[in-house]
Formats: C-alpha cells, sequence, structure tokens
C-alpha cells in the first residue's frame, strides 16, 4: 500500500483528532470529520476553542471540515479519536467508539484500513470495534479492510510536547499492515515510532501508561496525608527527596482529566473480566478519588480554628478545568471540592481565566464570576493557572476577609502566604 497517494479522515476533532489532522494535513489530503455541527463551524470559520492549533495552523493545512457522512467515502485511511469515557458506574463506555464503528461499517471500501488512537482496554479493537464494522459493511477482517492501533499521546495546554514530538506506538492487523501503520506516522512524527508486535501489546502500552501515573500520585497523596498529621511540610520533603537521581518527581494533587483519572478503569474492567480482581490500581483510585472531599476537611478544620462560622462562609475556588492554562473541563476534580463545600452549606464561587462560562454552566451547573475585594473567607488555590500566579499573594489576600484561610493545592503561593499546603 503505497501511503502517499492515499485520503485521511480523521473521525473526531478534540484535543487529540485537530492536531493529528492538522499535522497529517500539510502532507495528505485530510477530512476532519465530527458530529458536532458548532464545533465543524468555529474551525471552518479559523478558531480552535480548545486553544490546541493557533488560527495560523489551521490556515497552512491541506485539511476540509464536514460532518458529512457521505464525504467520508472518499477516504482510504480512517483514524478514529473520539472520547472513551467511563459511565457513573466507573464501567468504560464504549459508545463513540461504536458508533463511530458503525458509521465506518457504511462507508468503508475495499482494501481500506481503520486505525483507533482512542484509549482502551486491551483487546478491545479487535473484540469490540472490528466486528461492529464487519457486521455492517458485511466485509471481512484481514481480507477486505485492515485495522491498526496508535494510541493518542496528546497533553492538553502542552506547548512543548506537541503531537510530532511525542514517540509514538504504532500496530497493525497484519505485519503487512503493521508497516503501513509505522511508516504513516513515520512521515509526520518527527520523534519517531515504536512498531508494538500486536495489536494487543499497543492497547496494554497506553493504558498503563496513565494507570502507572495514577498509582505514582496516589502514593504521594497518601504521603501528603500522612505528613499532614506529622505537622511536615510535604513540598519540603519532596524537594529533599528528590536531591537523590533516581526519585520519581511527583507531587499531590487531584487527579482529573480524561486519562488519568479514567484509563485505570478500563484496564481494571478487563482484568476482572479474566478473573483477576486488582488490588493496587483500584486502591490508587480509591485514595485519588477521594482528595476533593480531604481538601474540604482541611479547609473546614483550619476555619473552625479561627473561629470563622462555617455555615454560610464564603469561599473562593480558584481555577475549575483539571490542569493549569488549559480550558478542558473533562471529568476534572475540583467539581468535586465544590460540591462538598455546598455540603456544608458554604457559598462558593468559582472563578477561572480559562474556561468559558457557558461551559461551566453548561457541564456542571456553575456559572464563573469575578471575585469580590474582600468577600471570602476562605480561598482553595485548586489550579495553577499562569494568570493566578502573576496575580499572586497580595492580590488573593486583598479578596479576603481580615480572617480568613487560603489553602494552596498546587504549590503556587510563598509558604509563609498562606495557611494549607496540600
Amino acid at each position: 500500500m503505497n501511503i502517499m497517494d492515499k485520503k485521511i479522515a480523521i473521525i473526531g476533532l478534540g484535543y487529540v483528532g485537530l492536531p493529528l489532522a492538522v499535522e497529517f494535513g500539510k502532507k495528505f489530503s485530510v477530512i476532519g470529520f465530527d458530529i458536532n455541527q458548532s464545533r465543524i463551524k468555529e474551525l471552518v470559520s479559523g478558531t480552535d476553542s480548545t486553544m490546541e492549533v493557533t488560527d495560523i495552523e489551521l490556515a497552512n493545512t491541506n485539511l476540509t471540515f464536514s460532518n458529512d457522512v457521505e464525504k467520508l467515502k472518499s477516504a482510504n485511511i480512517y483514524i478514529v479519536t473520539v472520547p472513551t469515557p467511563i459511565n457513573e458506574h466507573k464501567q468504560p463506555d464504549l459508545t463513540p467508539l461504536i458508533k463511530a464503528s458503525e458509521m465506518l461499517g457504511g462507508v468503508i471500501s475495499q482494501g481500506d484500513l481503520i486505525i483507533y488512537e482512542s484509549t482502551v482496554y486491551p483487546g478491545a479493537t479487535e473484540e469490540e470495534c472490528i466486528p461492529v464494522v464487519e457486521q455492517v459493511s458485511g466485509m471481512s477482517f484481514n481480507t477486505d479492510f485492515f485495522a491498526g492501533y496508535s494510541p493518542e499521546r496528546i497533553n492538553p495546554g502542552d506547548k512543548e510536547h506537541r503531537v510530532t514530538n511525542i514517540l509514538k506506538v504504532t500496530s497493525g492487523s497484519t505485519p503487512e499492515i503493521a508497516e503501513v501503520v509505522d511508516q504513516l506516522y513515520k512521515s509526520i512524527i518527527i520523534a519517531g515510532t515504536h512498531k508494538a508486535s500486536s495489536i494487543k501489546v499497543a492497547e496494554a502500552a497506553k493504558v498503563i501508561e496513565n494507570t502507572q501515573r495514577d498509582v505514582n500520585i496516589a502514593l504521594i497523596n497518601e504521603l501528603s496525608i500522612i505528613f499532614n498529621k506529622l505537622n511536615i511540610d510535604t513540598l519540603e520533603v519532596l524537594e529533599a527527596a528528590g536531591t537523590k537521581w533516581n526519585f520519581l518527581p511527583f507531587r499531590p494533587g487531584l487527579v482529573g482529566g480524561h486519562c488519568i483519572g479514567v484509563d485505570p478503569y478500563y484496564l481494571t474492567h478487563k482484568a476482572q473480566s479474566v478473573g483477576y480482581h486488582p488490588e493496587m490500581i483500584l486502591a490508587g483510585r480509591r485514595l485519588n478519588d477521594g482528595m476533593g472531599k480531604y481538601v474540604v476537611s482541611q479547609l473546614v478544620k483550619e476555619m473552625l480554628k479561627k473561629r470563622i462560622h462555617v455555615e454560610g462562609a464564603n469561599v473562593l475556588v480558584m481555577g475549575l478545568t483539571f490542569k493549569e492554562n488549559c480550558p478542558d473541563l473533562r471529568n476534572t476534580k475540583v467539581i468535586d471540592i465544590v460540591d462538598e463545600l455546598k455540603e456544608y452549606n458554604i457559598n462558593v464561587d468559582v472563578t477561572d481565566p480559562w474556561c468559558s462560562n457557558e461551559e461551566a454552566v453548561n457541564e456542571y451547573g456553575i456559572p464563573l464570576v469575578q471575585p469580590c475585594k474582600g468577600h471570602y473567607d476562605g480561598i482553595i488555590v485548586a489550579v495553577a493557572h499562569d494568570q493566578f500566579k502573576e496575580q499572586g499573594a497580595e492580590y488573593i489576600h486583598g479578596l479576603c476577609k481580615k480572617t480568613r484561610v487560603i489553602y494552596d493545592l498546587k504549590y503556587l503561593l510563598p509558604k509563609n502566604s498562606v495557611d494549607i499546603r496540600l
């Protein structure tokens, strides 16, 4: 298969799909497809609300946008970058992936290649997605059409580690297709590729990348809780331990977003389906999922020590996005803090310069505010946006009443300017 004369369709134009489409669009004819009509409209106008791609980058690429399924029939290679969330029971929700597979089953032709990038558990591509394509298309896998898996490695908001300079894992449903997939990504990935021996190996590699981070952060969160009880500053301990060359530089905090707080549930779901109940992974998940409640309990204790009446108090939460300098609200754990504060009948204001008020209201029912001077009994610095760092301790102190509690989750402010650090 000569890849250079192929037309590529990217299915899903979010944080993963759009940067990929732009890069492929520099060398190939590319269709960017998304079912969200408003998303297509904004991209056609030359703007990306996720801020992953600049207006100049959008303008300088051979890329067309559409939500018309019929236009996909002109492509030969389909790359699926739809979300893979979890449901309310923390089980994998493959609905977007299955729907994308159904759609592709209706448009693919003889010899076409479907590459999945969405994070899944080992086996999902060949056990869940491919049978759907076969059923809808009436074609036979590895005879009439082929598949690959190349897990996404996008870090939203990171302007240093971009799609082209992060090494890419690739795989294919046959040795020949694996080479085709590898060469396809090599054409745009400056950092190079790693060709896995099978689709399952590539799927497993992806899902453990974030599981490993989740478990490590859970350990640091537990250490932070212990050090707090011992009246020891966690950051000082981590900085001291970090002087050893092989100490891993993790920090305590909220674990949200579309990867680290989600991917472990995909792996544990698959493990349980084959009769193994994971211990460490799920323990880490429980600990990390409980950090919002822990933060609020610490704030309330400090407020009581200062004789601040908790019920009816005014607390400002600074930051709502799941990480710094990024508008992404998906699976943000700041919402756990907001919900827990409301359980104490505390009046909660939330401010965030990165996300839109409309999205905050639509997703979580939280209107964003401009903070009022001298109004707050407590402030939680929840996200390390550059704007908050630039505003500094003096500005944040000015938002508070004379007696107040400032809780810095992100070590953004000087130690002597806050009451609690995580």
